[in-house]
């Protein structure tokens, strides 16, 4: 069993280098724990990270904190949970704040273009690598080219996506959960634990109620049900809280979300902490900088609370929870419609940085659509550029970003 000084060297050297979005994340977690210290073996690893993934929330946040629950208890958990989470946090903090005081300067907007293209690469990226692995029948493809026409056509709320594909999994699993044995029982569900982390979570809300706080009980709340819905990674829920945070509330414009996204891609850490990037941002426009940092805060607690709430209440019935086929074929449901929903946010994303005007399709429809004269040229070049450095000669996502930071500042000098 490791110290907690080796605990605190392996899971802050993860946080500080996790960059790159869950795939290079859970590779970078299974060299230093499994490879190179040897406290996971690999079964103990792969069940964990099929765990985390029945998961609402950050994945590889949660393995993190699964695997130092299981090498230290509870103390190794919130240690190691911890640790992924804050130095990106508090890179996020800082980008959030220069950008709300920097952010409409033209050097600054040439900066962003350029990582806001390298952001829709790898995006795609995240796309290609679910379409492998989630359509592997008809019915998935069916369930995420119907995801993907809910959310682009007709604006259905992301929670309702979920939901429907995760109750048709649900139901067609009936016949494998008929067919198999009951999985082994492991005692019943520690329930004094989840009532004390589910309101370890929710306190926040009815204190900003009584002290009539509105803007901060409404994200509170909006982040709260975020988490909870969140399956899928975040590149799942991003369109959602777009769609809510311009559309719906309007806190922010477009071009402010999607620098929010591009800006999150290039810290360590989970890319869910745009949500932090966004509630800090909303919190500025709304009341300076105290309320930007109260939202900021905030956001973080909302945001990330639950993973150790799910951890800490389901991990000791994780061999029970992966041999019920219902919940596999829930899980499996939603990661086919996950990808129409990425599949979205992709599209979204695509045309608000390649297009400097967007119209909405005429009733009943609510698709966005570029309009063509609109088409930004070195936009189009900072893509290719992009996915020439990653898809051709498999650069780093970090490297990408400096690189293609740099050559947008350089047209950005260039053009008039």
């Amino acid at each position: 069993m490791p110290t907690f000084s080796r605990l605190f060297s392996a899971f802050g050297r993860i946080g500080l280098l996790s960059f790159g979005g869950p795939a290079a994340q859970i590779g970078l977690m299974h060299r230093v724990l499994v490879e190179e210290r040897g406290w996971l073996t690999e079964k103990q690893f792969l069940s964990a990270l099929s765990f985390c993934m029945l998961l609402p929330g950050p994945e590889a946040m949660q393995l993190a904190t699964y695997a130092g629950w299981r090498l230290r208890g509870t103390p190794g958990g919130l240690l190691a949970g911890a640790l992924f989470v804050l130095p990106g946090a508090l890179v996020i903090a800082a980008l959030a704040a220069l950008y709300a005081a920097f952010g409409t300067a033209p050097q600054t907007e040439a900066l962003l273009l350029g990582v806001k293209a390298t952001v829709i690469v790898i995006v795609v990226q995240a796309l290609m690598r679910l379409w492998a692995k989630a359509l592997s029948g008809r019915a998935a493809m069916i369930l995420a080219g119907m995801a993907f026409a809910a959310l682009y056509l007709f604006a259905t709320p992301f929670p309702v996506v979920i939901a429907a594909a995760g109750l048709w999994g649900w139901v067609s699993g009936k016949a494998a959960a008929e067919e198999s044995a009951p999985p082994p029982a492991h005692g019943a569900l520690p329930l004094p634990r989840i009532a004390l982390w589910g309101a370890l979570w929710l306190l926040p809300l009815p204190l900003l109620w009584l002290a009539g706080e509105t803007l901060l009980f409404d994200l509170g709340l909006f982040f709260a049900k975020l988490a909870v819905v969140s399956f899928g990674g975040a590149y799942a829920v991003l369109a959602w809280m777009a769609q809510e945070v311009v559309q719906i509330r309007g806190w922010l414009t477009p071009e402010q979300m999607v620098d929010a996204l591009g800006l999150a891609e290039t810290t360590p850490g989970p890319l869910i902490l745009v949500t932090q990037f966004t509630g800090q941002l909303i919190g500025h426009e709304a009341g300076g900088w105290g309320l930007a940092l109260a939202a900021s805060l905030l956001t973080l607690w909302m945001t990330f609370l639950p993973c150790f709430l799910w951890i800490f209440a389901f991990a000791p019935h994780l061999e029970r929870l992966l041999a019920r086929p219902r919940l596999q074929g829930a899980l499996s449901a939603i990661t086919a419609a996950v990808l129409g929903v990425i599949a979205n946010l992709s599209l979204w994303f695509a045309l608000h940085v390649l297009f400097s005007e967007t119209v909405t399709a005429p009733a009943p429809l609510t698709a966005t659509l570029p309009v063509p004269s609109s088409l930004r040229p070195e936009a189009v070049f900072l893509v290719a550029l992009a996915a020439l450095l990653m898809l051709k000669f498999k650069r780093s996502v970090p490297l990408t970003l400096a690189l293609t930071a740099l050559a947008g500042w350089a047209l950005g000098q260039l053009l008039p």
